[in-house]
Formats: structure tokens, sequence, C-alpha cells
């Protein structure tokens, strides 16, 4: 893990616990899921995470969750650049 301080895009240091506002995802990034998942993941920008974890790269992780049509319980992590995330 990255002895580096994890900044959001206004250059605030972010940590494990802060919450965030995802401000913009990767189109790219965003057509590497199924179709069926991209208007969840597309939901994500403009609302708020908590930041659960730091992963190996030293990006700001985050989880969505929601029930899928059988009602069973769906989750994606996600990890954020500097430029994705605004602390709150």
């Amino acid at each position: 893990m990255s002895q580096t301080p994890i900044l959001d895009s206004k250059q605030q240091t972010v940590e494990i616990g802060d919450i965030v506002r995802v401000t913009t995802l990767s189109r790219q990034f965003i057509k590497s899921f199924p179709e069926d998942e991209r208007i969840l993941i597309e939901s994500m920008i403009g609302n708020f995470f908590k930041i659960i974890a730091i992963d190996e790269e030293g990006q700001a992780c985050i989880m969505r969750e929601w029930h899928d049509e059988r009602g069973q319980l769906q989750t994606h992590v996600i990890a954020l650049d500097a430029e994705e995330m605004e602390k709150v």
C-alpha cells in the first residue's frame, strides 16, 4: 500500500471512512461493464459514498449496492482516481 496521501479533485486528503461525491467516471470504465449494469455505474456520478478501503495501488475504494431483478443483493467496489471524487 502506498504511503503517499490520497487526494481528491481539490487536493484534499481522503482516508477510509471519509465521504466523497463521485464527480466523474471515465467512459471507457463505464463501457467495461455489461450493458445492463452501466446505468447503475453511471448513476454513481453525483452521489455520495464512504471510502471503504485503500487498494494496493493507493486508490480510494467505494462500494455501490443494489438488488437485481430477482431481489438478490449485488455490489460493485470501484477504485477512484483523484479527479473522480470530491471529499465532503
